[in-house]
This record gives structure tokens, sequence and C-alpha cells, in this order.
């Protein structure tokens, strides 16, 4: 990922930015007044794949969930098919089956490269055509543990994150709000839930522990140990070192609530996190926001607030909103209240890159 380049989906528009003698500033903006929800960025051919077009995921509302590619790197765009859920079957029971959101989109490499998107209400898409036509993931749907899937914060369940395995070909791993952690191994032929250890506090006490219930608000692998995956889940913070198949807690200062995590792209045991206060406000702890960041798998943690508003702040980061360079150096952190941020040294200084955007949902590095 280069450290100089990422994009910002933006309530109003994908915003391009560029780090240019230190400075970062908006290179350009696409779909402008439009509400972007997720971008993938352009994949090099050669750089351990064939390459593939950037993606823009919208919700335009009365007009529903558009996707649109760009083959010069959002220099211009052209209108892709959008993942479309098949006719519902009158005898067919939950939520309805109609696309409401693109809330994550990957590629995967090897023999048979694809694209993947995750939806709410809970379905998972994939494209061996880079776009050109979409294919519910049917393994995934028909399980009937989905049925027993709900909503967090949005009225239905959503896959939002998508984790493949950078080494074994066909293995991926799943985050579900609300319906725990799902991988397969078969390229979606078949899948197994991997949330043992997670626990929900939402629910009775005797429900707390089933693996189908959890609420992991995003889940990161790390691409130097693949083994290793962090969780922010709505009910703390989660760590796995062998591949899922358990889930450990680990506390962490200010709060362990939180919606975005990141994670070193050398270093498997460093990982950054952006606390908050849960459930009824969602806003940071005593009006300061801190990102925490962990060097040794979670055993401690340091708090980091350099350059960042510690007084009458009420910005909020989304699942998706913090991302880390390839050198694993460089941050950038967007918020619900329009503000980026940006950290040259891990976390441990920020300097604002603008207070006026539009709310962000996601940013990427290019």
């Amino acid at each position: 990922m280069n450290p100089d380049r990422a994009w910002a989906a933006t309530r109003k528009g994908l915003i391009e930015l560029r780090r240019r003698g230190g400075r970062w500033g908006v290179e350009r903006t696409s779909f402008l007044g439009e509400p972007v929800t997720m971008l993938l960025p352009p994949a090099a051919a050669g750089a351990g794949g064939p390459g593939g077009p950037m993606l823009a995921a919208l919700n335009l509302g009365h007009f529903g969930v558009k996707l649109h590619a760009s083959d010069d790197e959002g220099a211009t765009w052209r209108e892709l098919p959008t993942p479309i859920y098949p006719e519902q079957p009158k005898e067919a029971t939950g939520v309805p089956w109609k696309m409401v959101l693109i809330w994550a989109l990957e590629r995967t490499g090897g023999a048979t490269p694809a694209l993947w998107a995750g939806t709410i209400p809970g379905g998972l898409f994939r494209s061996g055509d880079q776009g050109a036509s979409w294919q519910l993931v049917a393994s995934l749907w028909h399980r009937p543990e989905r049925l027993e899937w709900f909503g967090g914060g949005y009225d239905a369940p959503g896959i939002h994150s998508i984790c493949p395995h950078p080494r074994v070909a066909g293995e991926m791993l799943l985050g579900v709000s609300c319906g725990g952690a799902w991988l397969t191994r078969d390229a979606g032929e078949s899948w197994a839930l991997r949330a043992k250890g997670m626990l929900a506090d939402f629910m009775p006490p005797e429900q707390a522990g089933h693996e189908n219930v959890q609420d992991p608000h995003r889940i990161v692998r790390s691409p130097s140990r693949p083994e290793v995956l962090w969780c922010q889940h709505h009910c703390g913070i989660w760590r796995s070192a062998d591949n899922a198949v358990s889930w450990q807690r680990l506390q962490a200062p200010v709060s362990s609530f939180g919606f975005a995590v990141a994670v070193h792209p050398q270093e498997a045991d460093t990982a950054w996190f952006v606390p908050a206060v849960k459930d009824e406000r969602r806003l940071p702890v005593d009006g300061a926001l801190v990102v925490n960041r962990t060097r040794d798998g979670g055993q401690t943690f340091e708090t980091l607030r350099e350059g960042l508003p510690q007084k009458d702040c009420y910005d909020l980061v989304y699942r998706h909103g913090l991302d880390v360079a390839g050198d694993g150096r460089t941050l950038l952190m967007g918020s619900t209240t329009g503000n980026l941020w940006a950290s040259a040294d891990g976390g441990d200084r920020w300097t604002t890159v603008s207070t006026n955007l539009p709310p962000v949902a996601a940013v990427r590095f290019g």
C-alpha cells in the first residue's frame, strides 16, 4: 500500500488524498454529493495477483445501491451491475431478500481470482469477472444459522469484514453483525462458525457465549502472521492466535468499546483501536478522542492523544474509518463529524488533515 495515497468514502463523495512534502491534501473528488459507503483500491498486476479495478459502492436511497469501477485509479468511472438478491420464496422467513448496503469489498488472487462484496442483509456475493456479474454465495445464505442473525446499528444483519488468507487459496474469514465470525477453506463452498470465546453481554447470560449471536464490529487479519486476527467487538476487544479456532478477550484503557481496528502489516502484535462510550451515546470518553495501541499482542496498551481533540469532542470512528499503510507508520482516521487526522509515526502524534469533510464511512490506502 502506498503510504502517500489514500481515499476517503464520505456521505458527499469519494475523496482522493495525496501526501506531498509531508502534508496531506485533497487531490480529486468523485461522485460529488453522493453517499459512498465502501471502496476497494486498485490492485497492480504482479503484486500478489492479477490486478484489478478500483471499486466504489454508493447508496443513493430511493435510487438504490450502485457500484462503479475505475480502470485508471479514479480518473474516470463506469457503472457495474449491482449485486442482486434472487427473488424471495414465499415460504422464506427472516429479513427481506433485498440489497440495503454494500458494507465490504475485497479481492482474492490465485488460480481463480475473485471480487467479494459483503452486504446488508447478510449476504456475501462473488464475482469472477472483475465485477461484470455477481453471484450470491448460496452456501452461506442458506445456512440455517443465518435466520438467527440480527441487526446491531442497522435493522438487518450485515457482513462488514472480509479477511482472505494471504497464503492459503480459498480460505477467508467473515465478520457479521450480529452473526459471529465464519470461516471457509474452499472459496465459499462450505462454512463453519469461528467465534468461540467471544461473549455478548447484550444477550441473556445463558446465551452470551453462543457463537452465532456475537457482534464483532470489525475483524482484521495480520498480513505477516495470518493466523493472528484482531476483533473490535461490541462488548470488548478479542484476539486470536490460532486462525479463529479460539478468541481471547483483552482489556484496553479508557474503554474497550469501539468500532475500528487496524493491524501493523509487518508486526502481528501491533494494533490500533479507537475507544468510545458504548450504546446510548457513542462518542469519545470524557469528550477526548484517543487511540489505543498495543505492541505486545494486547498484554499492554498505550493511549495516544497528541494532536487529537481533548475537549468537547463528539467524533466517532466507524468500522472502516481507520487504516494503516504498508510502511506500518502512516495512519489515517476519519470520523462521523467529518474530521480527518493523519499520523506519520505509528500514532504517537496526529495532525489534522481536514475539519470540514462530510461524515467519513471508510478510509483506505492505495
